[in-house]
């Protein structure tokens, strides 16, 4: 038997919960990935999948075979990455979890590293903040990207390299098309935003609570016209329809090639939650992740990640506001 090909098998049922997929994922047939499991179940004497018609879920000892099988994986990775290639030639994956908010700064991050370091394999995940520290605990994430502000809740140490703080913009579109892309107009007060119909993202997700406590700071209810956890259909809400909504700055900055929107930003009070890189504490890096760390804290990067998120230079013309300005927790 294989063992650390059965734990990486054991790993993808653990992504996929199914079978099927999980196969698929690990170009093999449902049926070797079958057998390749109960294999392992018999080296270490106990049932480790719970199994019915379909997936069930996994055996309390199923749950520590996990946490070793991610272990000595992430081991394996390591010494093969110093083996494979040397220091100033990383090579290897790199799994990187951001909230969907950041997703479009991941979107630049990740082509920019593996331009820099052919040898690198990323893979970008949109992932809630909860599952993004789950996975730097567990090590099935190497990075993630999301709300610093939320570290500590559970207890899980993590190290941060500040990226940007967000800023917040109102949508919607624009009375005169713009002749180079989306254009910037006057700011606009949360109270005032309230009123007009908004598509906003769904209750559940981490950045519709911090919208909502800015419409709580500034007296204001909020009752949306249309409500969606998908950010595509957040902003094509405004390019097609009637409706406003509420976007950080990462999302604007993606959407500044419609020309048929406006974006103004969003004051008393100004909304800012710091955005950052999270790596756990205390684990040693491996190549690809170093490789990462370095870039995310260069100037240059630092420069081209606060272009396309936060204020995008909207605010520059707008004089400082003695209003208030506050920085909202989960």
């Amino acid at each position: 038997m294989n063992l650390l090909g059965s734990l990486k098998y054991l790993l993808a049922l653990d992504e996929h919960k199914h079978f099927g997929r999980a196969a698929q994922a690990c170009h093999i047939t449902q049926p070797a990935l079958s057998n390749a499991l109960r294999a392992l179940e018999s080296e270490f004497g106990t049932a480790i999948v719970t199994r019915g018609r379909n997936f069930v879920g996994f055996t309390k000892e199923g749950q520590r075979v996990l946490v070793s099988a991610r272990r000595m994986l992430h081991e394996q990775e390591l010494l093969r990455q110093e083996l494979d290639g040397a220091a100033t030639r990383p090579q290897g994956s790199l799994r990187l979890g951001a909230v969907p908010t950041a997703m479009p700064i991941a979107a630049r991050f990740c082509p920019m590293l593996q331009a820099r370091h052919p040898g690198i394999v990323p893979v970008a995940l949109s992932l809630s903040s909860p599952e993004i520290e789950t996975g730097l605990e567990n090590l099935s994430l190497d990075l993630g990207l999301g709300y610093t502000d939320r570290l500590g809740a559970r207890g899980i140490r993590l190290g941060i390299i500040a990226q940007y703080s967000e800023h917040y913009f109102l949508v919607r579109r624009a009375l005169h098309p713009g002749e180079h892309g989306l254009g910037f107009g006057p700011a606009i007060s949360w109270a005032l935003a309230a009123g007009l119909p908004l598509c906003l993202l769904t209750p559940d997700m981490h950045n519709r609570t911090l919208v909502d406590g800015a419409f709580a700071a500034a007296g204001a209810v909020v009752r949306p016209a249309m409500e969606t956890n998908s950010l595509l259909t957040l902003a094509l809400s405004v390019v097609e329809g009637n409706l406003c909504s509420v976007l950080p700055g990462a999302l604007v900055g993606a959407v500044r090639s419609y020309r048929e929107l406006e974006a103004s930003p969003l004051i008393d009070p100004q909304l800012l939650t710091p955005v950052g890189f999270m790596i756990q504490a205390g684990s040693r890096p491996s190549r690809t992740l170093e490789a990462a760390i370095a870039m995310a804290q260069e100037p240059s990067w630092l420069q081209h990640a606060a272009a396309y998120s936060g204020r995008l230079g909207a605010m520059d013309s707008i004089a400082e506001s003695p209003n208030l300005t506050i920085q909202l927790d989960a």
